[in-house]
């Protein structure tokens, strides 16, 4: 060990798990922000009469309803 004992090794040792966990850090820093970027995109393309839409096709709102907030809809 040259007289270092444990600091000879750790010297080695750290830089490489800094590096690792800078490593891991960003990449999941990239995935986290890349998916927000997706899922916000989409969820703004969700318009008032997509969701009516999928609401009725989950049988949350009946015909009468439906036609109703549709012409509301619609009518803006």
């Amino acid at each position: 060990m040259g007289g270092y004992g444990w600091m000879g090794v750790m010297g080695i040792i750290m830089p490489l798990i800094f590096g690792i966990a800078i490593i891991l850090l960003s990449f999941y820093m990239f995935r986290r922000n890349s998916s927000e970027v997706y899922t916000n995109g989409l969820s703004k393309q969700n318009t008032g009469l997509d969701i009516l839409r999928e609401r009725y096709a989950r049988g949350e709102v009946d015909s009468t309803e439906y036609q109703s907030r549709k012409q509301d809809l619609e009518d803006k």
